[in-house]
């Protein structure tokens, strides 16, 4: 019952606040119009006020805006901790503040028009707002933070899809121009007005009494800033059940019934990665439940289909999402104080971070069979002439080699390039790789029994950037559903007989047309959606694409 009501609460919030953004994109636009010209924006206002200002129109508008306000109070009741990553608290600042940056402007265009009939347009707004500095400065922060709020709620639901990766650059070219275009629509229509004229007296004597306006105004700000008060206050009351939450390093936090794991830590200072900010979109935040696991809540759906994709044992959980009722001793797995790699976190801007990024997965064919027949030293000195081979043909690329296991390698691209680079960079170093592969066995055919075979990997997209291991055995690394991707595929390289399978995702954002290779959908374990990938007889064919490209 409570995780469907947990369920019912996000969705309302998302409904109401997606109806918001709708008005404020109309609104907007209908701003930049002011590029064009003051009758333009006048044309499309009434066209908008036709919609908005309607019984149904106004009945979704005001009625978004009760809920969506009331959603975001029930939110910040919920919360244990204030802790939060920045982005999180610049949203939640930013839509509570804005009702009151608004209440002025709501007065003079719907309260006007709603008591006196008065429906002022386009022109006397902008002089109204234009003949004030105060206003002009407390209306831009308005747009301004009206669309900030805006921007980060979409943001933290669309960026765990799978398909946001593929258009967050058009998102995030919209999420900077709509205000822009407002501001300079705003800015060049306010000062091409011709100067004001007096108002006729009949319009005058039907706006309403300007005390009258006053105390809507006074009202409107305590009736949303008494509920906010009281929230922070309530929030302010001592905890009497407490629940104590241990860790690895010896750190215990008692917090209240009804914190999160993550919000225990985060309560307490306790370094905690959570990339999806704590919504239960991502595993990075999971824990490993030591003891304590018995009598506690069982996963919720949303939970529970994150644990099931990665694989995860019965005791680990999603810090974000487990809310114990019994003391229990938890440990963070993803770079976490708790694991001692507090002053590691510190060495590097990446821990810990998402990025868009290629990733080449290779090993060579059969290698086992033929070091059989070779003494140790002979197969130690051809594996570092294979290792440096791979090395030279990533690094001058412009990746890093991230590991070698076995007789393997793992490489990485676009930590310090952007997304579509990165996809280049990656099909680059595949095509130096089968040269250099070629250039061994030109050099080594008298000591080979057969030829060295190479099978790599190629896929691209959002993964986890951060310090893994223990002590001196840790090092920068990359998890996630890319890096599993790419070690799948070099698997399929092996069973199609080919140099080199890289997937759809890797030659779009390249710019490569691969035509007259063969393309194939594979299912891969644990993701619900096929990789369309090409299959490479021969890496050093795509060259020339590269060169076209």
């Amino acid at each position: 019952m409570k995780i469907k009501a947990a369920t019912t609460r996000k969705k309302t919030h998302l409904i109401s606040g997606a109806l918001l953004g709708a008005f404020v994109i109309c609104h907007f636009l209908n701003h930049a119009l002011g590029l064009v010209s003051v009758e333009a924006m006048e044309d499309v206002r009434l066209k908008l006020n036709f919609v908005w200002r309607s019984l149904p129109g106004t009945v979704l508008l005001y009625g978004a805006v009760f809920v969506h306000f009331i959603m975001a109070l029930d939110s910040l009741y919920r919360r244990h901790t204030l802790r939060m990553p920045a982005r999180e608290a610049i949203k939640i600042v930013f839509g509570l503040s804005l009702p009151f940056l608004l209440i002025p402007h709501v007065l003079a265009t719907r309260v006007e028009w709603a008591l006196g009939g008065v429906d002022l347009g386009y022109p006397d707004v902008l002089h109204s707002i234009w003949s004030s500095t105060d206003g002009t400065i407390r209306q831009s922060m308005a747009l301004i933070v009206a669309w900030t709020h805006f921007c980060l709620g979409l943001w933290f639901w669309m960026r765990g899809r799978s398909w946001f990766p593929r258009y967050s650059l058009t998102l995030y070219s919209v999420a900077i121009l709509v205000p822009v275009l407002a501001l300079l629509g705003f800015v060049t229509a306010a000062r091409g007005l011709a100067p004001p004229t007096p108002s006729d007296p009949w319009v005058m004597a039907m706006r309403p009494d300007p005390h009258l306006l006053e105390k809507i105004r006074v009202w409107l700000v305590i009736g949303f800033g008494a509920p906010i008060a009281a929230v922070l206050a309530w929030r302010a009351l001592p905890t009497p059940d407490k629940t104590r939450i241990r860790y690895p390093n010896g750190r215990v936090v008692a917090v209240g019934r009804g914190f999160s794991v993550l919000e225990a830590s985060r309560s307490a200072g306790i370094p905690h990665v959570s990339v999806c900010g704590g919504r239960g979109r991502c595993s990075t935040c999971r824990v490993r439940v030591l003891q304590g696991l018995e009598g506690q809540p069982l996963p919720d759906e949303a939970e529970k289909a994150t644990l099931e994709r990665i694989g995860a044992p019965a005791n680990v959980r999603l810090a974000c999402q487990f809310r114990p009722l019994r003391d229990v001793y938890v440990a963070p797995i993803v770079n976490t104080d708790s694991l001692g790699l507090k002053t590691q976190l510190a060495l590097t801007t990446t821990a810990g971070r998402e990025r868009r990024i290629a990733a080449l997965f290779c090993d060579l064919r059969d290698f086992t069979r033929l070091a059989e027949h070779k003494l140790p030293f002979d197969t130690v000195f051809l594996l570092n002439r294979y290792f440096e081979t791979v090395g030279e043909a990533v690094e001058s690329a412009g990746g890093i080699v991230d590991k070698f296991v076995g007789d393997g390698a793992i490489a990485l691209f676009g930590l310090e390039t952007s997304f579509e680079e990165a996809c280049r960079q990656a099909l680059e170093a595949a095509a130096r790789l089968a040269e250099g592969i070629e250039t061994l066995n030109d050099t080594f055919s008298a000591e080979l029994s057969r030829p060295l075979r190479i099978a790599i990997g190629l896929h691209a997209g959002t993964a986890i950037i951060g310090r893994i291991g223990y002590g001196k055995a840790t090092s920068l690394t990359a998890i996630g559903d890319t890096i599993n991707t790419a070690s799948r595929l070099e698997g399929v390289a092996k069973e199609r007989d080919a140099e080199l399978v890289v997937s759809e995702e890797v030659v779009r954002n390249a710019g490569v047309v691969l035509d007259g290779h063969e393309r194939m959908h594979i299912d891969i374990r644990g993701r619900e959606a096929s990789v369309e990938t090409w299959i490479i007889p021969r890496a050093r064919e795509i060259v020339a694409s590269l060169m076209q490209a």
